[in-house]
């Protein structure tokens, strides 16, 4: 009998693990299916944003040869300020051997202006690449299931490390140099 509990006991941490990973978003990672695998991330291009760092124009991501580094931001999103001084620092100390962009799925050119983009950035100190994911395409791509997000691409264009939440700079360098590693 004790056994037969056991074992059920065992089923059941099992059922309510699968579970919580489904109900997070995170089965195709937690079971290595998700884009984070061997394969390479498809290349999507997105409108760059003129803001301090940045420009007007475009960027294709994952850059090709080098490793990327993509925050997904909101201004809408109190976190997303939240991160930008660590964001700010991890940038200043990776210098330009990665693509370091911050992008905003937000409709851009639509219900937000690009003015309204740029002036988030300005107030937030941001002083790199932003960019906008309009149709969302790049995030699909990547995974993105919360604000902020941050995604690391290997030179090859493959997810190294992809992480929802506030990070200090010294988590963020820490998996961009694992990209830069390999």
């Amino acid at each position: 009998m004790r056994r037969r509990h056991l074992l059920a006991g065992i089923a059941s941490v099992g059922a309510l693990g699968g579970a919580g990973a489904v109900a997070t978003g995170n089965t195709p990672r937690a079971l290595g299916l998700g884009s984070g695998g061997a394969q390479p991330v498809e290349p999507t291009t997105i409108q760059t944003i003129d803001a301090p760092g940045s420009r007007d124009g475009e960027v294709t991501v994952p850059a090709d040869g080098r490793p990327t580094f993509v925050d997904f931001f909101g201004t809408w999103c109190p976190p997303c300020a939240e991160q930008m001084p660590d964001l700010a620092a991890a940038h200043d100390r990776v210098g330009d051997e990665v693509l370091f962009v911050s992008v905003t799925t937000e409709d851009v050119g639509g219900a937000v202006s690009e003015s309204t983009v740029a002036q988030w950035w300005r107030e937030h100190d941001g002083d790199w690449l932003v960019a906008a994911d309009v149709t969302a395409e790049l995030a699909a791509k990547l995974e993105v299931g919360g604000y902020p997000t941050a995604v690391v691409l290997d030179a090859d264009g493959r997810i190294a490390w992809s992480d929802s939440g506030v990070h200090s700079a010294d988590r963020l360098v820490e998996a961009i140099d694992g990209a830069t590693d390999r």
